[in-house]
């Protein structure tokens, strides 16, 4: 299974991931996206986050 990891070191916090696959992404205690259910979105959606991240900090594992 491929897994979705988020470089929490470039997020900038806007949202995009989230609101593309809220089951798949969330904010974390510092306020940066990450990855917590990799079976939370159809991997093609978790691609479009991927795809729309303006920083590219998505990448999958």
């Amino acid at each position: 299974m491929k897994i979705a990891a988020v470089e929490t070191e470039s997020c900038i916090s806007c949202g995009l991931c989230i609101s593309t696959c809220p089951g798949a992404f969330r904010f974390d205690s510092a306020g940066k996206s990450e990855g917590y259910d990799p079976a939370g979105a159809p991997e093609a959606d978790i691609q479009s986050a991927i795809d729309g991240c303006p920083v590219q900090c998505i990448h999958w594992t």
